[in-house]
């Protein structure tokens, strides 16, 4: 079987021209497209098209690239944290602690699991869950915490691990974005219990759908991962089609990855450090343009790295005063942008009944009204992160040059 990718696209998104768009990897598929080819021909030779020898085969080299003891490969980011949360021991009506400032599958996780989030505030100067404010959130019903690594860097796990231990807390990590992130060489997801990994397209590592994996060390939450992912059932189920007939340990549910998926990210595995780096260049050509700018009171790249922390950036943020102006602008310019994130969790309607107020959490509130993402991913270029600069600057100081 011999395929050709279609031309490069145009540049064309819903009918109007976009000269950079938020997220494209266009090209990444034309330079990999032997490989993915290959390794789908593979999957359909295999007929098992769902949690297959595909998915085996990329659950090992994840565990060989993250060092973890166990990958289970899923179907979303969003199921792995549910997973990993009755995996771990949630119980229905347990406490969950969760940042305010992050994508709202953090806490909607935790609900799907049985427990109950409990919003905390994000540190000073960044953009992680703050421990005093963990310590705050605390009750006689909290039993895990679950910090998210954000963006470019990890939350602050000593912190964080501090007042887990003193409260007797199990610590769970949203580690969604933080593929490659490690700290003193312990890969993000390993510095609890578990974590997990998303495959979102626009992620650091993406498919061409959705997918996900659950990564830990514990022998104990693996083992139920697995039958959680699978309708519960017991013994050996991946790459296995009798595995319909096996015992039903556990109510679980349909969660499993498929093989297409892991064809693809099995191909851009081979990518990831060098399309790290290439993310690193890129965001020191947004923070190098930028941070003198009026009006741009932060560039996430500036700030620095704790000892022994590996960064990889995965979404190149800055704060603004006049954001939505900023974003309309750019909008008008044919830059995409992507507003990170528009309402913190404790504010969002599906948790009006918690009872939250604005101000209650003000640190998270404050980033929601000014922060923007810009363009970041391997296929940009250069000249086009010059281009955004361009028009940031065009904005911020008037049209003056």
């Amino acid at each position: 079987m011999k395929s050709t990718l279609p031309p490069p696209v145009t540049g064309e998104r819903n009918g109007r021209r976009s000269d950079v768009p938020f997220f494209d990897q266009s090209e990444t598929f034309r330079r990999l497209w032997s490989e993915i080819e290959g390794n789908c021909v593979r999957v359909m030779d295999d007929g098992k098209f769902s949690h297959g020898s595909m998915v085996a085969g990329f659950e090992r080299a994840l565990e060989r690239y993250t060092g973890a003891r166990h990958v289970v490969g899923v179907n979303s980011g969003t199921d792995a944290l549910v997973l990993l949360l009755r995996a771990a021991g949630l119980r229905p009506g347990d406490e969950v602690i969760v940042p305010a400032y992050t994508f709202v599958a953090t806490a909607t996780a935790v609900v799907h699991a049985g427990g109950v989030p409990v919003f905390a505030d994000i540190e000073e100067g960044g953009y992680g869950i703050d421990p005093d404010s963990v310590a705050a959130a605390v009750t006689g019903r909290t039993r895990m915490v679950m910090p998210v690594h954000l963006f470019d860097r990890l939350a602050d796990m000593e912190g964080v691990g501090r007042v887990a231990r003193a409260h007797g807390l199990t610590v769970v990590e949203d580690s969604a974005e933080a593929i490659g992130m490690r700290a003193n060489g312990v890969h993000a997801g390993l510095l609890g219990v578990g974590g997990v990994l998303s495959f979102f397209p626009a992620k650091t590592l993406g498919a061409v759908g959705d997918a996900g994996a659950l990564l830990t060390d514990d022998d104990a939450i693996a083992d139920t991962a697995r039958m959680l992912r699978h309708h519960g059932r017991s013994g050996r189920t991946l790459a296995a089609f009798p595995g319909i007939s096996n015992p039903t340990v556990v109510i679980g549910g349909n969660s499993k990855m498929d093989d297409l998926q892991a064809a693809v990210l099995l191909a851009k595995l081979t990518r990831l450090d060098a399309d790290i780096e290439h993310r690193a260049a890129l965001s020191r050509r947004y923070d190098d343009r930028l941070r003198d700018l009026p009006g741009v009171r932060a560039v996430p790249g500036d700030t620095a790295a704790r000892p022994g922390e590996d960064r990889v950036v995965y979404v190149h943020l800055i704060e603004v005063d006049d954001r939505d102006g900023l974003v309309a602008h750019l909008t008008a310019a044919g830059i995409g942008t992507e507003v990170y994130y528009p309402r913190p969790l404790h504010l969002q309607p599906c948790f009006a009944h918690l009872g939250h107020r604005s101000g209650d959490l003000p640190r998270a509130e404050a980033v929601c009204r000014s922060a923007v993402a810009l363009p970041l991913y391997a296929d940009l270029t250069e000249d086009r992160v010059d281009r955004v600069c361009d028009e940031i600057e065009r904005f911020l100081t008037g049209g003056s040059r």
